[in-house]
This record gives structure tokens, C-alpha cells and sequence, in this order.
């Protein structure tokens, strides 16, 4: 059983930082790309950023150069760094990560319970 444990989230004020993370655990045999969505209300889920296991990354037009993505493949973990934060960055933020289990040839696609950012004005 693979699962995805995200934690980090929370209320911030307009122009402050908050760091996301995400722990991958369980019979895992490797992981290929992880990266963060958020899903605001009313909205659909977009991406935020992704970051691939050789440490490539994209970003969202409306985050890149305040948000950065990085990932500790040994402890299967990737973060999201937040700063300069904005009233229209206030979503469920959810991890998501592409990994191939024990016993299977073939990557599934999991993700992580979602954790609540609030950046009030």
C-alpha cells in the first residue's frame, strides 16, 4: 500500500511564506515525477508546480519566481517552498506523485489527502 502524507499548510497573511511537504511511504520501488496541485473553491484542480526525479522542473505562470519545488528522493519526500504569497493563492493544496510499487512494472499515479492554505488580504 502506497500512500502520500502531506503537511504544512495553514493561514498566513498576504506576502508571508509556508513550506509544503509530502512524504511518500510504503512498498515503493521507485517514484518519477511528484509535484503539488491546489483546487480552490469553485475552481477545477490546476497544477502548481512538478518536479521529475532528476530534479527538472515547470511551474505555473501565476507562481514561478515566488514558489519553488525541490525533493529528497532518499526520504521520498518532495516540498514546496511558498513566499511572497497572495490572497489568490488561498486553496487545498494537494501532493501527487507518479510511482511504480513493489511487484508491478508500471507507474499509478497517487495522491496525497490535500491540506489547506489560507492567505488572507
Amino acid at each position: 500500500q502506497v500512500q502520500l502524507v502531506e503537511s504544512g499548510g495553514g493561514l498566513v497573511q498576504a506576502g508571508g511564506s509556508l513550506r509544503l511537504s509530502c512524504a511518500a511511504s510504503g512498498n515503493i520501488f521507485s517514484i518519477n515525477s511528484m509535484g503539488w496541485y491546489r483546487q480552490a473553491p469553485g475552481k477545477q484542480r490546476e497544477l502548481v508546480a512538478a518536479i521529475t526525479s532528476g530534479g527538472s522542473t515547470n511551474y505555473a505562470d501565476s507562481v514561478k519566481g515566488r514558489f519553488t519545488i525541490s525533493r529528497d528522493n532518499a526520504k521520498n519526500t518532495v516540498y514546496l517552498q511558498m513566499n511572497s504569497l497572495k490572497p489568490e493563492d488561498t486553496a487545498v493544496y494537494y501532493c501527487n506523485a507518479a510511482i511504480v510499487a513493489e511487484g508491478f512494472t508500471y507507474y499509478n499515479e497517487y495522491w496525497g489527502q490535500g491540506t489547506q492554505v489560507t492567505v488572507s488580504s
